[in-house]
């Protein structure tokens, strides 16, 4: 039975799931080839997406702590807010890939 969830069209909310959704598009396997990359490599994508999001809320919170009058508290509020959500989505990842691991290694053979 193949169970497949069409794609949606509304925008992702943090820039986690974003990322590992577009590494997983563009690393399907071509017919009769090796998928290049696979879950590897959209789970880097993904961890350098969250990654870069704390950066950037980073940067922006010293910014506004310097008063630069270019950069909104709002601004900076929504970013650090972004990197939350991704660093949770992360964790939350982790977290049952661990789970995974664990009852895997549980099974007996």
């Amino acid at each position: 039975m193949d169970f497949r969830i069409a794609p949606s069209s509304v925008p992702l909310a943090s820039p986690a799931v974003a990322a590992a959704r577009a590494a997983a598009t563009q690393a399907r396997p071509e017919v009769g080839g090796a998928s290049e990359g696979g879950f590897g490599s959209a789970l880097k994508g993904a961890l350098e997406s969250v990654s870069a999001a704390q950066n950037q809320a980073g940067s922006l919170q010293r910014e506004v702590q310097m008063e630069n009058p270019k950069v909104s508290l709002e601004q900076t509020m929504v970013a650090i807010q972004k990197a939350q959500i991704g660093f949770q989505a992360t964790m939350h990842v982790r977290n049952r890939m661990v789970q995974a691991y664990t009852d895997i290694m549980n099974m007996q053979v």
